[in-house]
């Protein structure tokens, strides 16, 4: 087996076996063997619908492996849901119990799509340790999903396991607030209390055609959107089981919204004509009935799955977007007694606007007072330290030399107390890419954000990074595709003129001036702050050989920076770029910027 046919990457990894198998096979085969097909049925569709895939059904075994921590936990919350339900008619030492192990951590991934490695093995033994109808995970999962599902943990303390050296901690996964409603549950015996935080709930998608394959999107859309919603903080969200008996239904939404205990409902709808799909999605507030964002999704519907994940990225990073402005308006209320969740939310609606020096500095003094409050808010940390550095990054020109220095100390202080706090938050290590953007380490920083990215798939800004860091590693043909996954995922957001620029930069390094051009003067509209953007749109004119729109744009670039120097370019090369990019900065960069007339 060569090198190319492996991969390690970090997964969540589920495990699980029948508790009394052999005891069950012994007294009723038959009954068993069809209740353990029942059970691999409820495993696959619960798997499948938190963006997990099966690895092996062998036996009385489930073997699985999800992109989210969240997503496996979610998963094996709903399979010991449904399965208890199931069983509840029957007697009790006949009912098929299972027992599951949840792990996150790095697997050897082959080319046929199997897995194996310490983490799989860490998975397995945690399933040991669980009681039969009972869920046990590691302290990464408890770290991963912290907030982002309806569940309690219950320390086991360190656990020696078999064949792994280290002591493994452990801790008992228990339900919180709903079980899964039966078939014939009403609305009204739904018993929920309202959560302090933001609060949503996802009503199954309307399928408006008789297609069977568009009721599997329908239902896929919903699943997905739920687990991608949950992994936004400080935002609660019900779980798809406990909206699932609304399906097919004509709802009252304030009824919903009482019933549940949720401030926001997500509907839809999903309607095929010949080969394409139109979704439309609505955000509601219950209390008042006001529809606060809509919008509408047209796709291929030859290839329905990459389009569910197009929508259901671009509907997480709206939403989230949405009520993280709300949520810092009812905090703007209460600025005569500010709390740290109050002070942190006004921060990220801060970011939620265009990167402006201003912005980020009003974002700095805001994560700072929450971590005055408390000192240990893991994602506090992360988002000063992403304040901190996109100052030095985005806004270089404006400081001193001292300020520069000061700002890549701080930041680095704030990246490494956020992974001490949280080692799987993916904003974490998303400020240690750009930690390293700003060491000019890119392959550490591409890294980085490769992580980030399995830690959370709809990161807009770990995809837009890691495109940028693969330009400046020399491949820029490699960098195109992510930074198009960023576009696609949040094409109005916040971000999107430096999103735009690193695309623009990409074609420049590979001579494609037009469309370097093209992308460059889009950056230049949706941002005109940045000054980079200037900077690449005049030596793509350069590069182009229009003398005089390099002359403006240069003009363009003086009025935002007046004191800019080619020096203080991100582009130019330091001691540690490879040797590729090198050679690209000369062939394409430094004359074009030079024929611009780029100060030096």
């Amino acid at each position: 087996m060569t090198g190319s046919e492996l991969k390690q990457r970090l997964a969540a990894i589920l495990a699980a076996d029948v508790a009394g198998y052999s005891r069950l096979m012994a007294a009723d085969e038959r009954a068993t063997v069809a209740a353990l097909d029942a059970a691999r049925a409820v495993f696959r569709t619960q798997i499948e619908s938190n963006q997990g895939r099966v690895i092996d059904m062998a036996g009385d075994s489930v073997l699985a492996v999800f992109e989210t921590a969240t997503g496996a936990v979610s998963a094996a919350l709903a399979v010991q849901q449904n399965l208890n339900a199931a069983a509840s008619t029957l007697q009790e030492d006949r009912r098929m119990r299972f027992r599951i192990g949840v792990h996150l951590g790095d697997v050897i991934e082959k080319a046929d799509g199997t897995v194996y490695g310490d983490g799989v093995n860490i998975a397995a033994r945690l399933e040991g340790l669980a009681e039969p109808g009972g869920i046990t995970v590691s302290e990464s999962i408890r770290t991963a999903v912290r907030g982002k599902v309806n569940a309690t943990f219950d320390d086991q303390g360190e656990q020696q396991v078999k064949n792994i050296p280290e002591p493994v901690h452990a801790y008992r996964v228990g339900t919180v607030g709903v079980s899964v409603p039966k078939a014939s549950l009403a609305v009204e015996e739904i018993d929920l209390s309202p959560p302090d935080k933001p609060s949503i709930a996802v009503l199954p998608f309307a399928n408006l055609s008789n297609d069977p394959e568009q009721a599997y999107f329908a239902e896929g859309l919903t699943a997905s959107l739920t687990t991608d919603l949950s992994r936004i903080s400080g935002l609660f969200v019900i779980a798809s089981t406990s909206t699932a008996i609304f399906s097919g239904k004509a709802v009252d939404i304030r009824q919903i919204g009482r019933d549940l205990g949720v401030r926001y409902v997500l509907q839809g709808s999903v309607q095929r004509g010949g080969n394409k799909v139109r979704m439309n999605a609505q955000l509601v507030e219950p209390g008042s009935g006001a529809q606060l964002w809509s919008d509408r999704f047209d796709g291929d519907a030859m290839d329905l799955f990459a389009l569910q994940d197009q929508i259901t990225g671009r509907i997480a990073n709206s939403i989230g977007r949405q009520i993280v402005v709300m949520a810092a308006r009812d905090a703007e209320k209460r600025k005569t007694n500010p709390q740290a969740a109050d002070l942190l939310v006004r921060g990220i609606a801060l970011a939620q606007k265009l990167e402006a020096l201003e912005s980020l500095l009003e974002q700095e003094v805001l994560f700072r007072e929450v971590l005055a409050l408390d000192p240990n808010n893991s994602d506090a940390w992360a988002r000063l330290a992403r304040a901190i550095l996109l100052q030095r990054a985005q806004f270089g020109s404006a400081l001193t030399p001292e300020q520069r220095d000061e700002k890549l100390t701080e930041g680095r202080k704030a990246v490494e107390r956020a992974l001490a706090l949280d080692p799987n938050s993916s904003r974490a290590h998303l400020a240690k890419g750009l930690l390293y953007l700003a060491l000019r380490n890119h392959a550490e920083a591409a890294r980085s954000f490769e992580v980030a990215i399995a830690l959370d798939r709809n990161s807009v800004h770990a995809h837009a990074n890691l495109g940028n860091a693969l330009t400046f590693l020399g491949e820029p043909e490699k960098a195109i595709p992510w930074i198009e996954q960023a576009i696609r995922l949040d094409p109005l957001g916040p971000v999107i003129g430096t999103v735009q620029g690193h695309l623009g930069r990409a074609h420049f390094y590979q001579g494609h001036s037009d469309l370097a051009i093209e992308w460059m003067l889009k950056a230049r509209t949706s941002n005109p702050s940045l000054a980079r953007n200037h900077v690449l749109l005049a030596a793509a004119y350069a590069q182009k050989g229009d003398a005089d729109a390099a002359q403006l744009a240069l003009e363009g670039l003086l009025r935002v920076a007046p004191n800019f120097k080619l020096s203080q370019a991100s582009d130019v090369p330091s001691p540690s770029s490879p040797e590729a990019f090198r050679k690209l900065y000369e062939k394409f960069a430094l004359p074009a910027m030079k024929k611009a007339g780029i100060p030096e």
